[in-house]
């Protein structure tokens, strides 16, 4: 299974921002712990972090002309803002996990409305540096529907 694993802006800082909402684990950690979890398993992650809305989008759009099975996506602020990232995600027609860190309902108001999990099937929120594995482990559980 191809699963493709995005990253929004400001996850390239993890672990020094803001460690109280989003803990002391760098991205690059979840990367380590995530790949550890499905090693030996059919299962390749590809991971793509960006700071930029539409490197975001075109990487979902090469994801569609691919062999990609599944995207987790995080797409941090993005996911409160951007319809071309809602849009490109609608185009995708495999499994679209949206994951955040933080349990986004239990903060400021303007981050409980998730634009893009409008075209996602499914979202995982309030995990921490879990959410990347339980997001996975959501696509291969919706593969095999």
């Amino acid at each position: 299974m191809e699963i493709l694993i995005i990253n929004g802006p400001n996850l390239n800082l993890l672990g020094t921002r803001e460690p109280e909402i989003y803990g002391a684990t760098t991205l690059d950690q979840i990367i380590s712990l995530t790949e550890s979890e499905f090693k030996g398993q059919d299962i390749s992650l590809n991971w793509f972090q960006s700071n930029i809305e539409g490197e975001i989008v075109n990487k979902i759009q090469e994801a569609t002309g691919q062999k990609t099975d599944a995207i987790v996506i995080n797409p941090a602020a993005y996911s409160h803002t951007s319809v071309a990232i809602l849009d490109a995600l609608k185009m995708f027609s495999g499994i679209k996990i949206e994951v955040h860190l933080s349990n986004t309902n239990l903060r400021e108001e303007f981050r409980k409305i998730k634009i893009t999990a409008q075209g996602s099937d499914a979202v995982l929120e309030g995990l921490g540096k879990f959410a990347y594995i339980m997001g996975v482990r959501a696509a291969i559980a919706r593969k095999e529907l």
